[in-house]
């Protein structure tokens, strides 16, 4: 079994020109974690995966392996296998010799490198493709042999570069789950690289948020989806996205509204909000779809606030319901049995602690 290595980024900078493609850039990924680095195109995920992976030198800082200072180190003296999005499979050799390939540039003796190919191999299913060559592979068998040449190499880190996005729905939801397995069975580091959020809450210990070379948040899925430090993270992170809904908080009492043109929506106590008082200025309320109940007709509620159904999108086991409250517009997740239609007048009640940012900055103002 592969013995993963923990991993830091110290103060990275890296710049492409005049462009800062990542700015004071810090992490600590403990041995054995599975990061994802989550963001949009250009926010330097992918530069940050080169500067650990060596084909990138930080223009400032220090990269970590352990207690080794690997900066300076380049890519194949750094105990690390990387998984490329292309699969960049050598298309005149045999999966076999795709896999030996490297190994072979080790200096390893026959019998050794048969052993790992066939280790490999066997590990990913793929025995009986060994004498074919990627012309006559399917997608998802092409991917397994990529994973497996970073595989016989027992690296301490996999580094994978949006392994999934040639591949279609079904397949890339079945491959997250075999390099999930694979990752959790050899107990090596691995950092992901995505912009697809499922992907990242679905497979990873731990997410950094990026954003414009910047990290924005960083932790467990848990705290990412459960606890978003800002609106951008909050409307990146979650499946449907997270409703946002803007308006000035207002109390009665302990109990705190939010008030918009045409709606007053409950938000619970300032004591569950985290809130000591009223928060002056704008604010941004954000609820996930799970967080409304959505009740056929105008229920006599003081918890309650009226809406109206947008549309409808229903995905098989939930429904997800598009709705307007005056001004703003939200999405439910209702059971696909509840008997609803397009423009009809419905009740809506929110329950769980919602997420209250501040309007102007964008940043978390509840607990």
């Amino acid at each position: 079994m592969t013995t993963g290595s923990s991993l830091r980024l110290e103060h990275i900078d890296h710049f492409y020109g005049k462009v800062h493609a990542v700015a004071d850039l810090s992490l600590d990924v403990p041995a054995g974690a599975f990061l994802t680095l989550l963001g949009p195109s250009g926010c330097g995920k992918s530069t940050t995966l080169g500067v650990i992976a060596g084909l990138e030198r930080p223009t400032n800082g220090r990269v970590w392996l352990g207690d080794r200072d690997i900066t300076r180190d380049p890519p194949n003296e750094r105990g690390m296998a990387m998984v490329f999005q292309n699969y960049a499979l050598y298309p005149h050799q045999t999966v076999y010799d795709n896999l030996a390939f490297g190994l072979k540039l080790l200096r390893l003796g026959r019998k050794a490198v048969d052993a790992r190919v066939r280790q490999a191999a066997d590990a990913l299913d793929i025995a009986h493709l060994l004498a074919r060559k990627p012309a006559e592979l399917s997608g998802g068998q092409q991917q397994r042999v990529a994973l497996g040449r970073a595989l016989v190499k027992g690296p301490a880190v996999f580094l994978f570069d949006e392994p999934f996005s040639n591949l279609d729905a079904a397949l890339r939801a079945r491959m997250r789950s075999e390099v999930k397995q694979l990752h959790m069975s050899i107990g090596a580091t691995s950092v992901l690289v995505t912009h697809d959020q499922e992907e990242a809450m679905t497979m990873s210990s731990l997410i950094a948020v990026m954003r414009d070379g910047r990290l924005i948040q960083y932790g467990t899925p848990g705290e990412i989806y459960g606890r978003p430090v800002n609106t951008y993270v909050a409307s990146f992170v979650g499946k449907p996205t997270m409703s946002l809904l803007e308006g000035k908080l207002e109390t009665a009492g302990d109990d705190a509204f939010l008030v918009g043109e045409g709606s007053r929506v409950p938000l619970g106590t300032l004591r569950a909000l985290g809130l000591t008082a009223e928060v002056d200025g704008p604010v941004v309320v954000g609820v996930r779809a799970e967080g409304l109940t959505v009740d056929v007709g105008q229920a006599d509620d003081p918890g309650a606030f009226p809406a109206t159904v947008r549309l409808l999108e229903p995905v098989g086991s939930d429904t997800y319901v598009q709705l307007t409250a005056g001004t703003h517009d939200l999405v439910a997740r209702v059971a696909p049995t509840l008997p609803l239609a397009v423009g009809q007048e419905v009740s809506v009640r929110r329950h769980g602690d919602p997420h209250v940012f501040d309007a102007a900055t964008g940043e978390r103002v509840s607990r």
